[in-house]
């Protein structure tokens, strides 16, 4: 290989092997300036080259000499047909300790591997590069397919809308709505964003607050049968997903399969991606919407902490989009999102959950006694994450006559959320996927006592010996009896 070679604009090319597919490079490569030598064994195709002022001669790809007429080339294409031929082109290049970059064309997965071994730097399968185009290019359609009929319902259905996030709402539920209202405001419907419970975790709190998002309680709002469009986002992990709507659904979006989906006339459920915020950041797209400075921070938050920041079952997909998001976002805003301060209430929740761990192997199980901020459970778990060799946590309190406990887990051979519904859903509500899950079961089912002032320990001393060992027992964990703070 010739030692001066330097940028592309000296980079010479060879094509062994000139068929339709080297002969559509050659000519791609030719047109952008490039040297181009082809070598191939048929005399003909090589006369009917040089006729297009290509610089062709004939030589058999699999006859060792070939090297010799590759030692000023940088960058050898082999892209015959004839796989064995290639073999031997790529052995002869590296028998002779050539340096240059080779590209060659394989058959299947059996002849991929043997070109890897003989030194291929590139090795490319034809059939997988036309499945891999044809299913982008049906991606594609799919997506523009889906936003024209959700265009239809939303413009056809009338002047009002209602978004429905899941219950205790968390970013990635908010930001999607956020973007389904802005969607809905281009094509001049009103819609309101609608919740139950609280919005409760400081993070979503000044999440909220920072980014002016108007969320309005179904306490407050009329009912969903004054709405002329009905909409729900992100509501597989939440309870709500189990009720009983008094109108129908007409949009249902989610990235999460849910036992029981509503009937809505229009579904985009996306298992193959890590967050509801990018299948609405694509329907932006799709519909060329810039997104607003608030919706782009809305959305790229989202993504973010419904991946762990990118550490969590990240895809290409959510990459993309929040890639598409980053410039339109305020990053000063997220990071006084990410970065809120620490209410009183969560601090001493987070204290007692530290004092009263007990640790069984690397499952950890706490109670923050009786509380009066249901989220804080759900911060203190995510917490005590972190500590050395736990790859489990679950932290319980009691609050309004109910037992509220949040599971976060970052073991990969376990999803959380399945293991809550096996251990309480016959008694509770229970929710959650593969590394978070909550679940809320009214007090008097464990214990038949009343809380009172002259009870109270002995009521969540019951309740705690009791959910720990249904968590446990769930968890397959040995010695769930005994306990210990692992101190």
């Amino acid at each position: 290989m010739s030692s001066g070679a330097s940028g592309s604009a000296r980079t010479r090319y060879a094509i062994l092997g000139c068929g339709s597919v080297g002969h559509a490079v050659a000519e791609s490569l030719s047109h952008r300036g490039k040297d181009v030598l082809i070598l191939d064994r048929d005399e003909s195709r090589v006369e009917a080259l040089r006729d297009q002022d290509l610089n062709a001669r004939v030589q058999d790809i699999a006859e060792p000499d070939v090297v010799d007429a590759l030692d000023d080339r940088d960058i050898v294409l082999i892209l015959a047909s004839d796989v064995e031929a290639n073999k031997a082109a790529v052995s002869a290049i590296r028998e002779v300790d050539g340096d240059q970059y080779v590209v060659v064309r394989a058959s299947d997965p059996v002849s991929e591997d043997e070109l890897r071994e003989r030194g291929a730097d590139v090795v490319i399968n034809p059939s997988t590069v036309i499945a891999d185009s044809a299913l982008q290019s049906l991606e594609t359609g799919e997506l523009e397919y889906m936003a024209r009929q959700l265009a239809e319902i939303i413009e056809g259905g009338g002047g009002r809308m209602a978004i429905l996030t899941h219950d205790n709402p968390e970013p990635d539920s908010i930001a999607s709505a956020t973007a389904l209202q802005a969607i809905a405001d281009a094509f001049g419907v009103e819609a309101d964003i609608l919740y139950s419970g609280d919005v409760g975790h400081q993070e979503n709190r000044a999440f909220v607050n920072l980014l002016g998002i108007d969320l309005l309680s179904r306490a407050d709002a009329p009912p969903l049968s004054e709405y002329d469009t009905v909409a729900a986002v992100d509501l597989a992990k939440s309870a709500e997903d189990e009720m009983d709507f008094e109108t129908g659904i007409d949009v249902y979006i989610d990235h999460l399969e849910s036992d029981a989906p509503p009937d809505a006339r229009f579904v985009d459920v996306r298992t193959n991606v890590s967050s509801t915020s990018t299948i609405l950041t694509k329907y932006l797209q799709e519909f060329d919407q810039s997104p607003t400075e608030a919706v782009a921070t809305a959305l790229l938050y989202g993504i973010r902490a419904e991946t762990l920041d990118f550490k969590r079952d990240t895809t290409p997909a959510d990459l993309t989009a929040a890639a598409y998001l980053h410039p339109f976002a305020n990053h000063d805003t997220l990071e006084q999102v990410e970065s809120p301060s620490m209410s009183p209430e969560t601090l001493d929740v987070l204290a007692e959950a530290i004092q009263n761990r007990q640790v069984q192997g690397s499952h950890l199980f706490s109670t923050a006694g009786f509380i009066r901020d249901r989220e804080a459970l759900a911060q203190a778990a995510q917490h005590l994450l972190n500590l050395e060799g736990i790859t489990t946590t679950a932290v319980l309190g009691i609050a309004d006559d109910n037992i509220y406990l949040a599971a976060r887990s970052k073991d990969i051979r376990l999803n959380i959320g399945n293991v809550l519904q096996e251990a309480f859903a016959e008694m509770g509500d229970a929710a959650g996927h593969s590394t978070q899950g909550s679940v809320e079961i009214p007090l008097g089912i464990f214990t038949g006592i009343e809380a009172s002032g002259g009870n109270r320990d002995t009521l969540l001393h019951l309740t705690e010996e009791a959910v720990r060992r249904k968590l446990f027992d769930a968890l397959g964990v040995e010695g769930a009896a005994e306990g210990g703070n692992g101190s």
